[in-house]
């Protein structure tokens, strides 16, 4: 199940909210728990007790592993053994079906047989809970947070729904006290129904519809494309990657505003981003905040010297190419852009701005887009006759049949009328443009609130239409 479905919309969201509000406060900690664990076992559920498992193990360890309770070495001996159990996991769901596949390749160089294999189904979100479960044990080893209460909210934070399939990473200090007591006003509920709304838009009316001309690119071999063909497919898928994260995002805030959760935000106009480091600092901020903390500060950060800092860089955003997913395209993807801030880092800030601002904004973005490339492709092989065709290092083909149809498209040309300049400008925050009560942000004087209802509910209406009329299409992030 996911958000842009209308099992969710118009089933399971309704219900959850309502017996949710009707739910006394401080028991709501049970409807949230149980409606996440509905939520994760829609699709497959065996996983579940896999997660319920390692959860109260995590649990039990953070109790062992807090400052003082144990010898140093003990406690760093339970806190390795917990990562090992819960990283392993995550490679052995993600990773296994590829070892096998690399090592098939390596016996066909031989002319062996392939040695039977049963592949293995990822579990929804496991690259993201895997993570908040590593962060909430390294921050109760350090000191930083507290571990949790009862094993049932150390499992309500991993599972909750909201942010469970694709983010943010939520650390467990930020909503530790949220999630002993949180107060749902009028305000904060419809503030979070308009940041729902405004995400379920971006998916369905923007990224949807920039993936009808990528996916038709991609989709396509590389040699029957003209260059102006890829180029407009890698456009599309551009905008198409930020829309649909972007628009999960806004969709996961707006739902824990609705219950009374305040999650950090995970993107800001990144595509505006006058340098990669820049980008990086806009772009999936939860995990770029996640590998500074937990990977590049224990490498050393920037404390060992240039040639250090550079290396400590390019180890992060390789591991950040290798988490994304099991192929030769996310590493080499991890390289490109561990490449490029190295390079950046290199250069200084000093020489970085000797060049103009529009400048470096569209060197950023079209740098940006090619490393897409490798993101979207579906092997190495596939990915470097792309860039043949961008390149025109080899004359392209007849061009797509389709494509015709496809930029004849109004709706295409719709999308990009609004979706380029909003990746750039923060057009979508028009609610801000609304008067608040400056002692209270979370309250707005009468017409404001109608409004923004009023608006929310017309969103609501379109994108539910559309997704009637085009089917279901699952988030991009989904297979991470």
């Amino acid at each position: 199940m996911v958000f842009s479905s209308l099992t969710f919309l118009f089933y399971f969201l309704p219900a959850t909210l309502l017996v949710y509000f009707l739910t006394p406060p401080r028991w709501r900690n049970l409807p949230a728990l149980t409606a996440s664990l509905v939520f994760f076992a829609w699709g497959a559920p065996r996983f579940v007790f896999v997660l319920i498992a390692t959860c109260f193990a995590d649990y039990h360890v953070s109790r062992w592993i807090v400052p003082g309770r144990l010898p140093p070495p003990r406690r760093r001996a339970l806190l390795a053994a917990m990562l090992a159990v819960d990283l392993g996991l995550l490679v052995f769901f993600k990773y296994a079906n590829f070892f096998a596949e690399q090592a098939w390749s390596f016996l066909d160089l031989f002319g062996l047989p392939p040695f039977p294999w049963r592949h293995i189904v990822l579990p929804i979100g496991i690259s993201f809970f895997t993570f908040q479960k590593v962060s909430y044990l390294v921050d109760v080893y350090r000191g930083t947070a507290q571990p949790a209460r009862s094993a049932g909210r150390h499992l309500l934070y991993i599972s909750l729904f909201p942010q469970l399939i694709a983010g943010p990473i939520v650390r467990y200090h930020d909503v530790d006290r949220q999630l002993e007591h949180r107060t749902t006003t009028s305000g904060l509920f419809l503030d979070g129904l308009w940041r729902f709304c405004i995400g379920l838009a971006k998916k369905v009316l923007l990224a949807n519809t920039f993936a009808r001309m990528a996916d038709a690119v991609f989709g396509a071999h590389p040699f029957d494309l003209t260059a102006p063909q890829a180029w407009a497919g890698l456009l599309a898928y551009s905008f198409q990657l930020y829309y649909d994260f972007a628009g999960y995002s806004d969709m996961a805030i707006g739902l824990g505003r609705m219950m009374g959760l305040r999650f950090l935000e995970n993107f800001n106009f990144p595509y505006a981003s006058a340098g990669i480091g820049e980008f990086w600092r806009r772009w999936h901020i939860s995990l770029g905040r996640f590998m500074m903390e937990y990977l590049y500060i224990p490498l050393g950060g920037n404390r060992d010297g240039h040639r250090k800092t550079l290396r400590n860089l390019w180890l992060v955003f390789l591991a950040s190419g290798i988490w994304h997913g099991a192929n030769w395209t996310f590493v080499l993807w991890g390289i490109w852009h561990g490449t490029l801030i190295s390079l950046e880092k290199h250069a200084g800030p000093a020489r970085m701005e000797r060049i103009p601002r529009a400048l470096r904004i569209t060197g950023t973005f079209l740098l940006v887009a090619l490393g897409w490339v490798l993101f979207r492709a579906e092997n190495p092989h596939h990915a470097s006759r792309l860039f043949r065709i961008l390149f025109g290092i080899r004359a392209g083909g007849e061009g797509l049949a389709v494509f015709p149809q496809l930029i004849a498209d109004r709706s295409l040309w719709l999308a990009a009328a609004i979706g380029i300049p909003c990746a750039f400008a923060p057009v979508f925050r028009l609610d801000r443009w609304l008067p608040r009560d400056p002692a209270d942000p979370d309250r707005m004087p009468l017409p404001s609130v109608v409004l923004r209802f009023l608006l929310s509910l017309l969103i609501l209406a379109v994108t539910a239409g559309e997704l009637c009329a085009s089917g279901f299409n699952p988030f991009i992030y989904f297979q991470f």
